[in-house]
């Protein structure tokens, strides 16, 4: 009995021991994103003009979505590499159908529709096939972007008479907050609620933590599974829809590279690539990181192609920080 009562009160400690380093891991991504505006502030004042401040929390909305759906996956010690794509597809299908007529809202349904439909399939293959999910994924990948390709015929899909009425979701305004951040906040709620307060969010880290034991534990690691690659192609979808919206036109190569940001800024935000670890109020602060650091080089004239360097820089730095904090831990 007292064995018992010591064991419990050492996993009480280790569990607040771990929400703890939580904690104070975001508080010093916080410190890191200050130390970052205050640099952006110092090498062009224009940072804090109320224009450019709009754009970088537009960026960080659309970071931040697909983000959230990133975090799910990685949480379960998996990865997705196919939400690039689905946002290609579903933004030129949402430009089609637009422009032949179909109300808005059937559209928007539909749309967030065919992101599940990808995350499914993703899951799918994951669960009842047991494919790897890096090969499962990157599958999707090149078959989302060969989709894309084939229905627009390599071209920009124009929205028709629905521009105006559309433009709100991506590019519109509520109380002078760009309409994408409300967006962005609503969904990274309800996500930090699933994840810190439900059954299912303790599932998730369950079944990154150790698959086995949480089906020993009586959890469906395969619903599980499932559900987190149909999160991540539903908020992928929801990032295709603000980005018809704002560009006003669907193109094909939509979303390019957006599964490489997502994977970038949910590891600085502290989410293990090992699974199990890791905090929506990380990912948020991670977006916002990335937003800054890109929003620097554009203010400062750096070529799109050497940000591309500086951002892959930071996927290995961040990588290998957290192989080494693994490495540390064992």
């Amino acid at each position: 009995m007292v064995e018992v009562t010591t064991q419990q009160h050492a996993a009480n400690e280790g569990s607040m021991l771990s929400r703890f380093g939580s904690v104070a891991q975001s508080l010093g991504l916080f410190w890191v994103l200050v130390i970052l505006c205050a640099i952006a502030i110092y090498l062009s004042p224009s940072f804090i003009q109320v224009g450019n401040l709009m754009n970088v929390g537009r960026q960080v909305a659309l970071f931040g979505i697909v983000s959230v759906g990133m975090t799910f996956v990685i949480l379960t010690r998996g990865i997705d590499l196919s939400v690039g794509s689905i946002v290609g597809v579903v933004a030129v299908t949402t430009a089609m159908l637009l422009s032949s007529g179909m109300s808005i809202p059937l559209v928007m349904a539909i749309a967030l529709v065919l992101g599940i439909v990808f995350g499914a399939v993703n899951g799918i293959g994951i669960v009842a096939f047991g494919m790897p999910p890096f090969i499962m994924t990157l599958g999707t990948l090149v078959m989302g972007r060969g989709i894309a390709m084939t229905i627009a015929n390599g071209e920009p899909q124009n929205l028709g008479d629905a521009t105006d009425a559309f433009y709100f979701l991506g590019g519109g305004f509520l109380f002078g907050v760009p309409v994408p951040i409300w967006i962005f906040a609503g969904v990274a709620i309800i996500a930090f609620i699933l994840l810190r307060s439900t059954a299912y969010g303790r599932q998730v880290y369950a079944v990154g933590s150790n698959a086995e034991a949480a089906r020993l534990a009586g959890i469906n690691v395969n619903a599980v599974l499932m559900s987190v690659y149909v999160i991540s192609g539903f908020l992928a979808a929801l990032t295709a829809l603000i980005t018809v919206s704002r560009l006003t036109v669907g193109e094909p190569t939509a979303g390019t590279n957006l599964e490489l940001e997502a994977i970038a800024i949910v590891v600085i935000g502290g989410t293990s690539l090992f699974g199990g670890e890791g905090t929506i109020v990380g990912t948020v602060i991670g977006a916002a990181i990335i937003a800054v650091i890109a929003n620097i080089l554009n203010l400062l004239g750096i070529s799109p192609f050497t940000q591309q360097i500086v951002k892959g820089a930071i996927i290995i730095a961040a990588v290998m920080f957290e192989v080494y904090r693994h490495r540390q831990r064992r």
